[in-house]
């Protein structure tokens, strides 16, 4: 059973379902919540322990103080979060924005990640704190003001679902989510996203790495995911998997879920050293 729960240590509302070993802990992008995993959660063998937190700012969780956090910030939040609910040692899945926070856990606490997956890998844009943000993240938070949540929700969200015209309920789906952001705790998250750089904090992971790509992604497009996985290559000594999964786009986990669950359980079925996962339904190695 999938529980909606409160840590009264962080603030942090989180979904969690009960299992043993380590936990598998799902970060969702910016425009999302830990709700947006519920359905994944029943494709995921039965006896792992699921967890999936709403961000600082998102779904209840209390926000952060600053206006411009760093991942690593996140990371640190993300920390006490896990140590408050006995889940120190995770396997941390991260989507889009969630790759940023997940890269920067895994370099500032090596011993607690024995292994991380990014899906839709959003490197980031590099930029020091302070720095005049680039346009199109500064119109993000614009629009997000000047029309709403839920105007600014109908506007996005078919740029998430591949074909979005052939696929109106996923993007209501993706809608609904997004209409129900926090505008303070989604500025911070794009500001956060203005400084991350995911190329150069996985140079600093020592930690098995895997990735997933909707092949047709236009928000994170794929070339992404490979510049980030060269950069594994790089720190690693060997390329690490990269599982993409055709007819999907950036919602990939929501658009073709059983694909993306086949693709996950393989890239964390071991704990060692990172080894080619088989290709996940409808995906292929890239």
């Amino acid at each position: 059973m999938v529980r909606d729960k409160c840590d009264q240590t962080t603030g942090i509302r989180y979904l969690e379902r009960a299992g043993s070993g380590d936990a598998v802990v799902f970060l969702h992008g910016i425009g999302s919540s830990a709700a947006s995993f519920r359905g994944l959660f029943d494709l995921m063998p039965p006896a792992l322990r699921l967890i999936a937190w709403n961000a600082p700012g998102y779904g209840g969780s209390a926000a952060l103080p600053e206006v411009w956090p760093l991942a690593a910030r996140y990371a640190a939040v993300l920390h006490r979060f896990l140590t408050s609910i006995d889940a120190q040692r995770a396997v941390l899945v991260g989507h889009s924005l969630g790759t940023l926070i997940a890269a920067a856990y895994a370099r500032c606490y090596p011993e607690q990640v024995p292994r991380i997956v990014l899906a839709a890998a959003a490197c980031g844009y590099g930029l020091p704190t302070g720095a005049p943000l680039p346009r199109k993240l500064a119109e993000r938070i614009a629009d997000l003001h000047r029309q709403g949540p839920a105007a600014f929700a109908r506007a996005r969200a078919p740029r998430l679902v591949h074909d979005p015209q052939a696929n109106p309920g996923l993007v209501r789906q993706v809608e609904t989510a997004m209409a129900a952001i926090h505008p303070a705790g989604y500025a911070q998250a794009v500001h956060m996203l203005a400084s991350g750089d995911l190329v150069a904090a996985l140079r600093g992971v020592r930690c098995p790495v895997g990735f997933i790509i909707g092949a047709q992604d236009a928000v994170t497009p794929p070339e992404q995911t490979h510049r980030a996985a060269n950069a594994v290559e790089a720190a690693q000594g060997h390329a690490p998997p990269v599982v993409q999964i055709d007819g999907a786009g950036h919602a990939v986990y929501l658009q073709r879920p059983h694909a993306f669950a086949e693709a996950l359980i393989s890239l964390t079925a071991t704990h060692g050293t990172a080894h080619p996962a088989p290709t996940a339904t409808g995906g292929t190695h890239a």
